[in-house]
């Protein structure tokens, strides 16, 4: 495993770790499963699970590293955390917000949040309303906050409308 990333998050899942990395993968341009560990029979009396079952998968989302756990289903994910898509427009925007809901959890709560298949919260947001947001312009960026809280997906042709009026 490269080791390339001083700080990498770690996703806890029951059994569904290799799973949700190759879709992850297959989601993002510049990503790639990195490594695969299993099980062995040591510790068994601790992680009960099968010799041989995947443990681990290291993999790397748009360069940036991950390591899926299969770990059992003692812990869930929360949206306490949740990972951050910067999106160049509206299109980029509908992609991943399309792809990561389909099959998953739906909406989230508003802002441009929403739970993938596997319970993991994503916030899919363009950077022109992040540049809005937290513009010098306080009446600006109070709009557009206020436009912004009232969607679930961000619609960014939506939130300049509300700026500009």
């Amino acid at each position: 495993m490269d080791f390339a990333s001083k700080i990498s998050p770690c996703l806890w899942f029951d059994t569904q770790g290799e799973e949700a990395a190759r879709y992850y993968v297959g989601l993002f341009p510049n990503s790639r499963i990195v490594d695969i560990g299993r099980y062995t029979e040591d510790g068994h009396e601790v992680h009960g699970q099968r010799a041989g079952s995947v443990m681990t998968v290291a993999f790397e989302l748009a360069g940036q590293g991950f390591l899926a756990l299969n770990g059992g289903p003692q812990f869930k994910f929360s949206e306490a955390v949740s990972l951050i898509v910067y999106c160049e427009d509206q299109a980029e925007v509908d992609h991943y917000w399309n792809a990561l809901a389909e099959g998953g959890g739906g909406k989230s709560q508003a802002c441009g949040w929403l739970k993938d298949r596997y319970g993991l919260s994503w916030q899919i947001v363009p950077k022109s309303v992040i540049a809005l947001l937290a513009g010098a312009d306080k009446d600006k960026a109070s709009k557009a906050m206020r436009a912004v809280m009232q969607m679930v997906k961000i619609d960014t042709a939506a939130v300049e409308r509300a700026v500009a009026a």
